[in-house]
């Protein structure tokens, strides 16, 4: 039996499910003379904010129990740098690329859209509201489901193809978040960025990181993650990508059946470059020894088995 992983999400056609998360490929360049791209399906950007930003103070990245803290803080060279320099490039790989964005204010995620308007090499947008990393922006944007539509409202009216919102898992209801921005005209919901965390070091008797708190991710987060997703896909009407701790082709296959459409890998390429190439085989090779001809029928199968 033959399997297809070709998916469809918001209008797009992917060759697979799989998505690089943001933050976790880089510019999506950095890898190619060491990485296989062929199991992506897509490929999510750095994020990018309207003005360059230097980002947080280090250290920056910490190893956990299955997992890792980061406090990147959203460095990037700018909207007008990554347009210029980073586009360009990106255009050749032959992957549908989601520009992720952000900002310190409302106007800013209407700017940064518009900026991006008008570039064929863009096939969606990933709206961060949720970083934890921004003193400014992010979180609380993401906290508040007036802001967060408020700001969904702004980026579909700059930007007209695929919008994606990117969720933070710091909230008491979810659910809450997703309908609100679903109904501010997201097309697709991204669920989850890192959970909020710390640590200290105890021969300093400081914090580890130089921002103090990070964002976790990793497998740690997996089970977490995984009760988002399943909440979100009961709430809302458009698709989720899930995100958060996928090792392995079962992970993604489990988040599939929670009611994800897609899901984006993002840690597990730090250990290994071309993790999201072998994830894609091994979900290949998991459907053709149970029956599987498509992706579409995994989706909410766990839900249906619930009902």
């Amino acid at each position: 039996m033959t399997s297809s992983l070709r998916t469809r999400l918001a209008g797009l056609d992917l060759r697979t499910p799989l998505i690089a998360a943001s933050g976790t490929f880089g510019y999506g360049t950095e890898l190619e003379a060491i990485a296989d791209y062929s199991g992506l399906g897509a490929l999510t950007t750095k994020t990018v904010t309207i003005e360059p930003r230097t980002g947080n103070a280090p250290p920056r990245v910490l190893e956990t129990p299955s997992g890792m803290l980061n406090s990147i803080g959203l460095e990037n060279p700018g909207a007008r740098a990554f347009i210029d320099e980073k586009l360009p490039a990106l255009g050749k790989l032959g992957i549908p690329v989601f520009a992720s964005v952000a900002g310190a204010s409302e106007g800013d995620y209407e700017k940064v859209c518009g900026m991006m308007k008008g570039n064929p090499g863009i096939a969606a947008i990933e709206v961060n509201i949720s970083c934890p990393n921004v003193k400014q922006g992010g979180q609380a944007f993401g906290a508040n489901p007036a802001a967060a539509a408020a700001i969904t409202r702004l980026c579909r009216k700059a930007w007209a193809g695929p919008l994606i919102v990117k969720l933070t898992p710091n909230v008491t209801d979810i659910t809450e978040i997703g309908k609100a921005v679903e109904g501010a005209g997201a097309d697709a919901l991204t669920a989850v960025n890192t959970f909020k965390g710390m640590a200290i070091d105890i021969r300093s008797r400081k914090p580890w990181l130089g921002a103090v708190t990070g964002g976790l991710s990793g497998p740690a987060i997996r089970p977490l993650a995984m009760r988002c997703v399943w909440e979100l896909a009961g709430a809302v009407e458009v698709p989720v990508i899930a995100s958060g701790g996928v090792v392995a082709g079962v992970d993604a296959i489990e988040f599939i059946m929670a009611g994800a459409t897609a899901v984006a890998v993002g840690m597990a390429t730090f250990i290994d470059p071309s993790a999201i190439t072998r994830i894609a085989g091994e979900m290949e090779a998991w459907m053709g020894k149970n029956g599987v001809t498509c992706v579409e029928e995994l989706v909410s199968a766990a839900r249906r088995n619930d009902e």
